[in-house]
């Protein structure tokens, strides 16, 4: 079947009825969930998999992404109005989106990210159409140590790049691989880990995990927060959306440059959208004639990370589908939720499921009109909705959670180990420790366990398989590499921390 003739197939199974209505769903829910600062598109897709079960498995899995996408349009919004991002990836628009709005150009900023979101999303599903039957193709040659060495490469990368500490990551992924083992061995039936604990005997829950790490662990930290004071919805008329020349013409090259940066990066394995805003940020910083202008309100500060941001929430779906090789925490989570729905990510899944794969990557493209649809004339919900007290939003949020863990096994444990990954994960945060590693090393632990036990079966027990193999011995030079940089990382954060130390004694 020729490219064509498949994206015909996709859009024929995007456009059902019950396609477009969870699309539309889903993106209103990741928009309103973006919205609000610190509850993050993980806890909205973790409480709706349940609702999931009872659905076909296309539409399901069309709704959760379209509560990923959603969100990262969404959370643009609390960080412009609030200069608190709705969720991590728009952390960088603060700098500059905040002080547009104190200027008054705050619906300017909301109109511009909306629009440059739908520009870099739109060219990275065409991307995505191109590359990924490719990307998959070249997949299909992969053996078992290929596969195991691409993992462990995608989760050193994760770790490596992640914001903070590379040790610290590092630590979190060890915790996540840890967690995977606990459960019945799949190749000898044995119980490992469970403690004589019988609810333990199926492993940890992915849903608690998640809805623990990335939903109480939120709200147990945002207790006490400044919610801070949004502005007024009446300031954000559609007059004062619609931008001058100079700030289109100054948008242009910065949306064209953000929308590169996050196709490449979000096409990483271990790789997302915090990084890519991060670099886009900085690239147009770079090539700006004027540097001084960026953290002040200048237009280029906003539109850029935004696009980079869309742009890589989309891409990152070519790893995640074509090679089972999630590039974020959310990723991780959705890999897992098709698991769940007996879907096996990977190059076989384009051949195997091709009315899936296109009906999902077509309605990516449908949900970004959705979204261009709600957002532009729909701002002044939005604004309205941050007024919602956390007091009254946080705890009922928590009452839903733990409602939907416990609808999906009807297990009281599945609530207490929701609490306690909560627990854990607020801890995590106060130490600086990051809990997406742990949810990366989760979902992949069991994959890469089972894929090294069939390299050495084929090896006949020799280890030589990993670097015999041209393609395994690539990844095995690229995964030592990126290790090395990280152990380098880590003795300079050390020797900076030593040297500040130091420095504090001989000043007392």
């Amino acid at each position: 079947m020729d490219l064509f003739t498949n994206i015909a197939l996709g859009f024929e199974r995007a456009l059902s009825l019950d396609a477009l209505l969870f699309c539309f769903f889903g993106v209103t829910i990741g928009t309103f969930v973006g919205v609000l600062p610190g509850v993050g598109a993980m806890a909205a897709v973790a409480l709706c998999l349940p609702i999931t079960f009872y659905m076909d498995p296309t539409v399901a899995l069309i709704m959760l992404a379209g509560i990923f996408y959603g969100a990262q349009y969404g959370s643009s919004t609390a960080s412009i109005l609030l200069n608190v991002p709705g969720t991590v990836t728009s952390a960088v628009t603060c700098l500059d989106g905040y002080p547009m709005a104190q200027q008054g150009k705050a619906g300017v900023a909301l109109f511009m990210v909306t629009i440059t979101s739908f520009i870099g999303g739109s060219i990275a599903i065409v991307l995505m159409m191109l590359f990924t039957p490719a990307v998959a193709a070249f997949a299909l040659k992969f053996s078992s140590a290929e596969y195991f060495m691409i993992m462990a490469l995608g989760l050193i990368t994760a770790a490596t790049i992640a914001p903070g500490s590379p040790l610290k990551s590092l630590i979190m992924v060890v915790v996540g691989l840890a967690l995977g083992t606990v459960g019945t061995d799949s190749a000898s039936g044995a119980m490992r880990f469970t403690f004589g604990i019988l609810e333990l005997s199926d492993g940890v829950s992915l849903v608690a995990i998640a809805m623990g790490l990335f939903g109480v662990a939120e709200i147990i930290s945002s207790i006490g927060r400044d919610s801070g004071k949004p502005i007024d919805a009446k300031q954000v008329t559609f007059k004062s959306m619609l931008p001058s020349k100079a700030e289109l013409k100054a948008s242009v090259m910065p949306t064209l440059r953000g929308t590169g940066i996050g196709a490449l990066i979000g096409a990483l394995p271990g790789a997302g959208a915090t990084v890519a805003t991060f670099m886009a940020y900085a690239a147009e910083k770079k090539v700006a004639k004027d540097p001084s202008r960026f953290g002040k309100g200048a237009i280029e500060g906003v539109v850029a990370p935004e696009a980079a941001n869309n742009s890589a929430v989309q891409a990152a779906f070519m790893p995640t589908l074509s090679l089972g090789i999630p590039g974020d925490a959310l990723m991780a989570f959705l890999l897992g939720a098709m698991m769940i729905h007996g879907i096996v990510p990977g190059p076989r899944f384009l051949v195997d499921q091709p009315v899936m794969f296109w009906g999902l990557v077509a309605s990516f493209w449908i949900g970004n009109v959705f979204l261009l649809i709600l957002n532009i004339p729909l701002i002044g919900v939005w604004v309205r909705i941050l007024t919602i007290p956390y007091k009254v939003l946080y705890p009922t949020m928590l009452f839903f959670i733990c409602i939907g863990v416990f609808a999906i096994n009807f297990q009281v444990f599945d609530v207490i180990a929701v609490l306690f990954f909560g627990f854990m994960g607020f801890i995590m945060i106060k130490f600086g420790y990051p809990p997406a590693p742990i949810l990366l090393g989760f979902v992949l632990g069991p994959m890469m366990e089972e894929h090294f036990g069939r390299a050495l079966l084929m090896s006949r027990g020799s280890f030589s398989i990993f670097w015999e193999r041209p393609i395994s011995a690539v990844l095995l030079v690229i995964t030592i590499v990126m290790l090395v940089l990280s152990a380098k990382s880590v003795i300079q954060h050390v020797r900076s921390g030593t040297r500040k130390v130091e420095e504090a004694s001989l000043e007392l």
